[in-house]
């Protein structure tokens, strides 16, 4: 009769205590605040549990949130507003969206350059930031010396390609061009501040304008990986072809 007795008492000390339990357990406090510094109203179970929650400043489980795609360009669209792109700040374009085309073409971080070095460029190229950072270092490091003092110096550069889906020499098949990944461009004529140009397929051969046009030629191997000019093939008679393509024994210079 006692075991019962103990039995019944034990049971509505069990319900007592259910009835004052919260609906769920609660969370642990944030570190540095202490319990002394929580009101009992935000201390009680689910809708006054709200309260405590905007005071302590989270809503929510502090689960951190996916980094958007755009998040690892940040510096660099940051960059951009202030003129300049891919990190270097002599060169001058804007960040524009991925760029996505048919098989192999596209390029996944574009930007489209209005000068490089205080050059400016005609048609600006759609580009990446390796071959933007190439065109750079050429203009500032090989076609500056090359000009020198001629006609006032380098004004701009007339391209007349960068970023195109097809295939190379505009075949019908083969392989993709480096145009097709945005990491080439195609330069026509050289714009001196005089107002003279130097054309590559005017100037080649020419005893002044040749020899710009041929040390501009040499220096652009190494900044690129693929440098053609008017002695590689008919294709290229009347202007540079400069990409970033690597080769496993370096540049291709022709």
């Amino acid at each position: 009769m006692r075991a019962v007795i103990g039995g019944v008492i034990l049971s509505a000390f069990a319900l007592a205590a259910l009835a004052d339990a919260p609906a769920q357990s609660e969370r642990p406090l944030p570190r540095g605040v202490s319990i002394e510094a929580v009101t009992p109203e935000q201390t009680a179970p689910r809708a006054a549990r709200r309260g405590l929650a905007e005071v302590l400043g989270f809503s929510r489980s502090n689960r951190p949130t996916r980094r958007p795609a755009e998040a690892s360009r940040a510096p660099e669209i940051a960059a951009a507003a202030r003129g300049s792109v891919c990190g270097i700040p002599e060169i001058k374009g804007v960040v524009i969206p991925p760029v996505r085309g048919r098989g192999g073409c596209g390029i996944a971080q574009p930007v489209r350059i209005s000068s490089v070095s205080g050059v400016g460029l005609t048609m600006q190229p759609t580009i990446d930031c390796p071959t933007a950072r190439a065109l750079n270092t050429w203009v500032k490091d090989g076609l500056k010396p090359a000009v020198g003092d001629v006609g006032g110096g380098v004004k701009g550069i007339h391209i007349v390609g960068s970023y195109a889906c097809r295939n190379r020499n505009n075949a019908r098949s083969g392989r993709l061009s480096e145009h097709a990944r945005g990491r080439a461009v195609d330069i026509r004529t050289i714009a001196l501040k005089n107002g003279r140009q130097i054309s590559v397929l005017d100037g080649w051969k020419k005893r002044e304008d040749g020899r710009i046009l041929r040390r501009a030629h040499a220096a652009a191997c190494g900044p690129f990986g693929t440098v053609l000019g008017p002695n590689a093939n008919r294709f290229h008679r009347d202007h540079f072809h400069f990409d970033t393509a690597r080769y496993r024994n370096g540049s291709y210079c022709r």
